[in-house]
């Protein structure tokens, strides 16, 4: 008997979180992430996403037993990120999910490596931190590079040939804040007019804190574009769209990305400006036609949506879909399989994770790229769609097929 349970106990050990014990240890996880400031409703947003998967996660069982605690830290802008990681490191947390905001995400992530802490990024979409990448640092959401790009290669092919356009003669612009994360989605959207071959006129940069919007426009129309792509914030984003109008710049296709086009904020404050704007983000937990998610991943999202409309009572958005189903994949579908409670192991077990597309509730899929390749860390099976601005005050999920909720239509973009 006394070697039976040995034999037990040391089976127990094999398991990260798994105890025989009637207390599991509970697994302390940190969460950075903007509750104020610029990027506060956001963050707030993506943050409660994570604290109800930590609940819906804890009520069925925790992870393999072990209860999950949520230690939060309200990190407001990049200089307070590499403080707010050493403060969790000093507390022995070794875990950390975050960001909402590139610009945050970015030194928390190389501050959690350098500490040897695993930094789990849930929604931003900028230049990660190099150093860690696909060992302790993974990004679950499609990185600016995959938005940037699938917003040129929607217009390309799938819009131009609604209008019977050739897109070899339409004549295609960028603009972008200049800053790791308005750069990393401009670079997406640049390397696939070229990869495709479609006529570049040219890439307006801008500091969003000194824009002058009346220049920027100007520029761009000087270039003469069909197509033009603008990866903003939601303030500099109305002010570059509503600039368009009033110089009455024709666009066949005009096309942003996250943190401005998509947003509802972005329809409300611009009203019947915004109707034909198309945008490149991540889905919200309402918009999404759930025939393109797996059975599971269906059921989650009804059950995650629901709890979310009841706690907060509003419907979960783009970044609070992120939020969730990043802690969710983190906490159901890597954590159980690592063989210790330890950053490097949980890192191996990421490595090792496949979910195919739509095994996640905002339809992705989860599998990373290995260190050493061009985007280590990153999940390749992130999903990201286009939205539409139909009519006042309402978008529509228009790309791709299996998760469109409306067809694309041909309304002009420019006035």
């Amino acid at each position: 008997m006394k070697r039976l349970a040995a034999l037990a106990v040391s089976v127990c050990a094999l398991f990260v979180g798994v105890s025989c014990s009637r207390s599991p240890t509970p697994i302390r996880i940190g969460a950075v992430y903007p509750l104020s400031g610029s990027q506060g409703s956001g963050g707030v947003e993506e943050y409660r996403g994570v604290a109800l998967a930590v609940d819906m996660v804890n009520a069925s069982g925790g992870v393999s037993g072990s209860r999950v605690d949520l230690r939060t830290l309200d990190v407001p802008s990049a200089d307070a990120a590499p403080a707010a990681i050493d403060r969790l490191h000093a507390e022995g947390i070794r875990f950390v999910v975050g960001s909402y905001g590139s610009t945050i995400s970015q030194p928390a992530a190389y501050e959690a490596d350098r500490n040897g802490m695993l930094f789990w990024e849930t929604g931003a979409v900028g230049q990660m931190a190099p150093e860690g990448q696909g060992r302790l640092v993974f990004r679950v959401a499609p990185s600016g590079v995959v938005l940037g790009r699938a917003a040129i290669s929607f217009v390309a092919q799938r819009l131009a040939p609604i209008l019977h356009r050739d897109p070899a003669t339409l004549r295609f612009a960028v603009t972008n804040v200049d800053d790791v994360y308005g750069s990393a989605v401009a670079r997406g959207a640049v390397d696939e007019i070229h990869a495709l071959g479609l006529p570049f006129v040219g890439q307006v940069p801008y500091d969003a804190h000194t824009l002058d919007t009346s220049a920027v426009v100007g520029r761009l129309a000087a270039m003469k574009p069909d197509v033009l792509f603008v990866s903003a914030y939601l303030q500099d984003g109305v002010a570059i769209r509503r600039e368009i109008v009033r110089r009455h710049l024709k666009l066949v296709a005009n096309i942003g990305s996250s943190s401005s086009y998509c947003m509802p904020a972005f329809g409300a404050a611009l009203g019947r400006e915004a109707v034909g704007v198309f945008a490149s983000d991540k889905p919200d937990g309402t918009s999404l036609n759930t025939s393109g998610l797996r059975p599971a991943a269906r059921t989650l999202l009804a059950r995650a949506e629901a709890a979310y409309r009841s706690r907060y009572h509003e419907t979960m958005s783009a970044a609070a879909l992120a939020g969730f189903s990043g802690a969710w994949a983190l906490l159901q579908d890597v954590m159980p399989k690592a063989s210790a409670p330890a950053p490097s192991a949980v890192g191996r077990a990421a490595l090792g994770t496949d979910v195919p597309v739509g095994g996640l509730p905002n339809g992705s899929g989860l599998r990373f790229a290995p260190p050493g390749t061009s985007d280590a860390g990153s999940n390749v099976r992130a999903q990201g769609v286009i939205w539409e601005w139909t009519r006042v005050d309402w978008r529509d999920i228009v790309w791709p097929p299996q998760f469109a909720t409306a067809s694309v239509s041909p309304i002009s973009s420019g006035w």
